[in-house]
């Protein structure tokens, strides 16, 4: 019997912290492509906040930990944590293709960072190792393709949108409430927020 052709959705970021948005984003993608896992990749230094200062890989992994657990297709990975240097996006799906060829890729972005897509590092090479699905949020218009076309040529083929409710969270609000002594609850998971306050991050 053929063995069935796993489909990974790759969802990358820093995490800094998880919040429900993002839950939300790989659950939608999960139903929606028919993704057999999501794994949760948190970047050890994106090549775009190379100034940031960002939390410890430590506490981003243990944040993303407590927020899957239970969700047996949810997965961490720490592939980019592993590997010196920038956190470039088509060094980890060659990486991911190279370990096991078989598996399908989905690389899950929101639909807002669709317009740097191009200006990313081998975009072209990005499209060949996997589909982007971008995820739109609420009733936001979607991004023009006809552009992505014009920018990418046939690959832009290989977009895919899919649509989720729209939860307006970014973690560098989480991140100013919690040093502003506001509250964070019911937009990130329990476990998170308590973790926060117990290791006392972003203060």
């Amino acid at each position: 019997m053929k063995r069935k052709t796993m489909r990974l959705g790759i969802y990358g970021g820093t995490f800094d912290p998880i919040h429900y948005g993002h839950l939300a984003l790989a659950e939608q993608c999960r139903e929606q492509c028919g993704l057999d896992e999501v794994w949760f990749v948190p970047a050890a230094q994106p090549p775009h906040k190379l100034e940031a200062t960002i939390s410890s890989a430590k506490a981003r992994c243990e944040m993303i930990e407590f927020a899957i657990a239970g969700h047996p297709q949810f997965k961490l990975s720490r592939l980019e944590l592993e590997r010196p240097g920038p956190s470039f996006t088509v060094t980890t799906l060659e990486q991911l293709h190279a370990e096991e060829a078989s598996r399908e890729l989905f690389l899950l972005i929101g639909a807002d960072s669709l317009h740097d897509l191009p200006h990313w590092r081998e975009p072209q090479r990005i499209l060949e190792l996997a589909t982007v699905v971008a995820v739109n949020r609420g009733e936001a218009s979607l991004p023009d393709r006809s552009l992505l076309e014009r920018q990418l040529g046939p690959a832009a083929a290989r977009v895919r949108f899919v649509q989720m409710p729209g939860l307006d969270l970014a973690a560098s609000d989480l991140r100013r409430r919690v040093s502003a002594g506001q509250s964070i609850r019911y937009l990130v998971p329990r476990a998170v927020e308590t973790y926060i306050a117990q290791q006392r991050l972003y203060r």
